[in-house]
């Protein structure tokens, strides 16, 4: 053990030697493997970042629901033009899923109805997105308001003129008026504003635009556009499931009603997709996982580039070393201690280049999450990666020119 703590101090002393002693090429050496631990373990800090944002964000919205649409989140079996075939979630398939469907908490049920234009004395708003909303989806929505309230159960019943607009759209009609009981006007009617929704900016998930939307009341919409028209930009029921019921059992139970309620024969495929949030997750990770191979890619060359330079930095050092090397094996130095010694330094200086890529990783991490509202970390995970790769970099750079050392004939090595 003493023999091995005694190499350890000396390599480690060699390397610091090696490092100081000729600055600019050890820079320009190392500078391979600090960029390739940068590329690689930025990736990966990089996607980790964005994964666990994703994770946490759909979590929020909740991945114990289910969106009964047209379109499928992920690709399936069917052409485009047989989807585009399939009918548009009606209200008829709501009530049915809320009054048939036993493992849901809740349901709800919106339809977008597309782009107006709203008015307030001489202010606009346009391409302001229509949609009209079940009683529930302020509950399954999360919905959040900056003032005002929701629906009352008499407003959904007798769909009153009366809105819930959202924050982007408050500030181009009102400014810094209180829109809470002023009228807009939108499609020739008047609409009393009854709540404006919380902003929600670009870096949240949610179901809809809310900063961008007009809500009214699913009968005050049927007034408003045909909601059975093909031309209907989209709708869907959104299911929530029973506390501890499984996602996939309560899709099943869904697909069964939804299917009594548009009388599909047994044989006939679904007209309609089931979709989970957990869906868009298993996206993204195909997505992510290219990525991680590319920063592989891109960093392997550039530390392949780097474990050339260190060899090159340890071929000269045995080169300059090779009368104490004759000295320290004629004195009963064995191979494997000539070998450990050089193998020790060369992992020693390439931990040192990874060390700096990190450096330079968190360096940008800190600016980036100050910078753009996004938090970019570098786990643990990601350290021990760079580490590791650093380690096995230094090996297979100190290999051979350990091996030529180790092999060296003491008398010979004296001579020169």
């Amino acid at each position: 053990m003493g023999t091995f703590i005694k190499i350890f101090s000396e390599s480690i002393s060699q390397a610091l030697q090696q490092l100081f002693g000729n600055k600019l090429r050890s820079f320009l050496s190392l500078l391979g493997i600090t960029i390739g631990i940068f590329c690689v373990v930025g990736v990966f800090a990089g996607v980790e970042s964005l994964q666990s944002y994703i994770r946490k964000n759909l979590e929020r919205l909740g991945n114990d629901m289910v969106y009964v649409q047209k379109w499928p989140f992920v690709d399936t079996n069917l052409k485009w033009w047989d989807i585009m075939k399939h009918p548009q979630p009606t209200y008829e398939d709501y009530e049915a899923v809320r009054d048939k469907v036993k493992n849901k908490d809740l349901s709800a049920y919106y339809v977008v109805i597309g782009a107006k234009t709203l008015k307030f004395q001489s202010n606009s708003a346009e391409r302001t997105i229509l949609i009209g909303i079940s009683p529930e989806a302020s509950e399954i929505f999360n919905l959040e308001y900056e003032n005002g309230r929701y629906f009352s159960p008499s407003e959904f019943r007798f769909g009153s003129n009366k809105v819930l607009i959202g924050y982007d759209v408050a500030e181009a009609l009102f400014g810094a008026v209180d829109p809470v009981g002023k009228k807009l006007k939108m499609m020739g009617r008047k609409f009393e504003v009854i709540g404006v929704l919380k902003k929600v900016g670009d870096d949240d998930f949610t179901p809809m635009d809310y900063d961008e939307a007009v809500f009214v009341t699913y009968n005050n919409a049927k007034g408003l556009a045909n909601l059975k028209s093909k031309y209907i930009f989209e709708s869907a029921v959104a299911v929530k499931a029973s506390q501890g019921v499984n996602v996939e059992n309560l899709k099943d139970e869904i697909r069964g009603v939804v299917r009594a309620e548009r009388r599909l024969k047994p044989k006939q495929r679904d007209n309609f997709a089931l979709n989970e949030l957990a869906m868009i997750m298993t996206i993204m990770d195909s997505f992510f996982m290219q990525l991680n191979l590319l920063g592989i890619v891109i960093g392997g060359f550039a530390m392949l580039v780097g474990g050339v330079s260190v060899a090159n930095i340890m071929f000269v050092s045995v080169k300059e070393r090779t009368n104490i090397i004759g000295v320290k094996k004629a004195m009963g130095a064995k191979r494997y201690m000539i070998l450990l010694e050089f193998l020790i330094e060369s992992v020693i200086l390439c931990i040192m280049g990874g060390l700096f890529g990190l450096g330079l990783i968190s360096i940008l991490a800190w600016i980036m999450t100050n910078a753009l509202n996004f938090e970019l970390f570098l786990s643990f995970k990601n350290i021990t990666i760079g580490l590791f790769f650093s380690i096995i970099i230094g090996i297979i750079s100190g290999a051979i020119p350990a091996l030529q050392a180790a092999r060296m004939d003491p008398v010979n090595a004296m001579r020169k």
